[in-house]
């Protein structure tokens, strides 16, 4: 079940699933209700969303948290 006391990181690619959309961070961003900053910071790893954000994330790109969010560990 894996190591529970390694720090765990969340893994995404955001920046793919925009570009398959074809739009701009700021598009995304305003449609989800955030900053642009926010956007780069979760796409960069610098920033874990809410469970709020990510539900938003997931309705915006129709696919479930765990298409969009993966859970990795540092050791």
């Amino acid at each position: 079940m894996g190591n529970l006391k390694a720090k765990l990181t969340l893994i995404n690619e955001l920046h793919v699933l925009r570009a398959e959309r074809k739009i701009t961070q700021q598009e995304l961003a305003d449609a989800i209700g955030v900053t642009r900053a926010t956007v780069n910071a979760l796409e960069k790893g610098n920033y874990n969303p809410s469970l709020e954000l990510a539900f938003r994330l997931s309705l915006f790109f129709e696919k479930s948290i765990h298409d969009i969010f993966k859970l990795g560990e540092e050791e």
